[in-house]
């Protein structure tokens, strides 16, 4: 009875049994499938990793390769840049050595220039003197007739020469005109300022018309400059260009008054002079204008500016 209903029971459940099992074969047919692919796709991506850390590897090497080479290179350029600036080192120095002298060259010649410039003007000055003086010599101007008693506001210290009408105490007896400027003169040159100024004061007074006149009021004026009374100076200067306003010493008086100026610290006058004297000399008196050139250049000037900068007296 039992059997039986097992029986029955077994073959009414088969086909449910045999539906099942087809099923579960199928999914672990799927199973074994998936398991495949993903065997595939894991040996593909093992594959991938391995390239990529294969690649990976092989940058790795040649930046390694390549810093080590910009190593080795830098290295050798740093070398070859110190050999070089060592190498150069000693000639630039040189160079600049070399361009500091040159321009000390340059500095002391431009001054020797200007110095020889001053001299020329000086010893044309001087030819020009003599040459008038030779010309007083050979031609004597005749003494006037003795008068006792000074003249009438006579001072044998005055900067000033006389004027030609104006009265004067005649020379001692036997002085001559060209005999007593060739003394002041020659004692000018010797250094006897005192001597040498007294001598030109005497000429002034006894011989102020003459034609060497203009010359011992300048040389007045040049004492009184050499021995650093410029205030005096200035004054015998100006009486060079009032009492004989055209004659060979006034481009020299022009400037020398204008030295005079820039010495008393009256730097403004000073360069008004100093352009005045190139305005009016520049063609006919170029050694002079030159000279008023350099001065106003030393003070920082040109020609055709205003004071910017005064020159430390």
């Amino acid at each position: 009875m039992n059997f039986s209903r097992v029986v029955v029971v077994f073959f009414a459940l088969s086909p449910f049994a045999f539906g099942a099992s087809k099923e579960i074969m199928e999914l672990q047919r799927d199973v074994a499938l998936l398991q495949d692919q993903v065997r595939n796709l894991q040996s593909s991506l093992d594959q991938k990793v391995a390239s990529i850390q294969t690649l990976t590897q092989q940058t790795l090497d040649s930046v390694n390769r390549t810093n080590t080479a910009v190593a080795v290179m830098e290295n050798r350029f740093n070398d070859t840049m110190k050999q070089q600036q060592q190498s150069l080192n000693g000639p630039v120095a040189n160079v600049g050595q070399k361009l500091d002298q040159m321009s000390e060259d340059f500095r002391a010649v431009r001054e020797s220039v200007l110095d020889m410039n001053t001299r020329m003007g000086k010893l044309d000055a001087k030819i020009a003197d003599l040459e008038n003086l030779i010309n007083t010599v050979r031609a004597p101007a005749a003494a006037p007739p003795p008068a006792s008693g000074a003249a009438p506001g006579g001072d044998p210290n005055s900067n000033f020469a006389p004027g030609p009408s104006g009265a004067t105490a005649g020379p001692p007896q036997g002085l001559q005109a060209g005999a007593l400027y060739t003394s002041a003169y020659s004692d000018q040159l010797a250094g006897k300022y005192d001597i040498a100024f007294q001598e030109f004061s005497d000429y002034l007074r006894y011989f102020g018309n003459t034609e060497l006149a203009p010359n011992a009021q300048y040389s007045i004026a040049d004492i009184h400059y050499r021995k650093a009374d410029y205030n005096s100076a200035l004054t015998a200067f100006d009486a060079v260009l009032e009492k004989f306003p055209e004659n060979p010493k006034t481009p020299d008086a022009r400037y020398m008054k204008a030295m005079c100026l820039m010495k008393l610290g009256r730097n403004d006058s000073a360069a008004r002079e100093f352009r005045d004297v190139y305005s009016r000399y520049a063609n006919d008196h170029p050694d002079t204008a030159a000279k008023a050139k350099a001065q106003l250049r030393e003070m920082g000037l040109t020609v055709g500016t205003t004071a910017k900068r005064r020159r430390p007296n």
